[in-house]
Order: structure tokens, then C-alpha cells, then sequence
């Protein structure tokens, strides 16, 4: 089973560039106005609209941390936090925002029970 998570946007184009250059995510299906994009299995969606959607987080899971760090230099300046351990959640993670304002997230789980596969 699978599903896609999309949101409006007004910058399409930069924005699916943002994805696909700065976290290798890959076009899986592209619509008269809307494009779906792939990470690893995570599909996720942007709709040309009048207003962008801004809310909530996209989160990037990576094997380790070397991964999120690796994210992170990808990222260059649209990283709003470092990669730091969150000690709450058991996680190493950073934070950016994409061209409109999206928070993106880049994380790994430190703990080896969480098994999310």
C-alpha cells in the first residue's frame, strides 16, 4: 500500500527543482498541474494553485547519520537548524525550509527498535 501527500504551490517549477536537485528526489508521474515526486518510497505531490499550502513538515527518513548530514550540504541555504540529536524523540536531525516556506526536515532514528521499513 502506498499514498502521496500533496500540497498547492504557486511556484511549481522551483519547487520541484528545489526537491529533485537539493534531495535527489526523482518525477514519478507528471500531470497538466500537478507533479508527483518519489524519495526512496515517499510520494509527495505539488498542485499549481492560487495560494501555496505552508504547513506542516515534509520529513526525509535517512539510514543514518551520515545521510543527514550528507542531506544537509545538499540543503546549503535553505538549512534553518544544523543536524543535532534530539534527545526527546531519540533522533538526529536538521531542519530547511523550501522555496516557499515549507519545512522540510531530514532525520534518522537513533533508536534500532523504531523500525519504520
Amino acid at each position: 500500500m502506498t499514498g502521496i501527500v500533496f500540497h498547492a504551490t504557486e511556484r511549481r517549477d522551483a519547487v520541484v527543482e528545489f526537491y529533485r536537485e537539493r534531495l535527489n528526489a526523482s518525477v514519478r508521474v507528471e500531470q497538466p498541474d500537478c507533479t508527483i515526486l518519489e524519495f526512496d518510497e515517499f510520494l509527495f505531490g505539488f498542485c499549481e494553485r492560487d495560494a501555496a499550502d505552508d504547513c506542516g513538515i515534509l520529513t526525509f527518513v535517512y539510514p543514518d547519520r551520515e545521510g543527514v548530514d550528507a542531506a544537509a550540504e545538499a540543503l546549503g541555504d535553505a538549512v534553518v537548524t544544523e543536524p543535532r540529536e534530539n534527545e526527546t524523540y531519540d533522533i538526529y536531525q536538521c531542519f530547511a525550509e523550501d522555496p516557499e516556506g515549507r519545512t522540510v526536515e531530514c532525520q534518522v532514528f537513533l533508536d534500532d527498535a523504531v523500525d519504520i521499513e
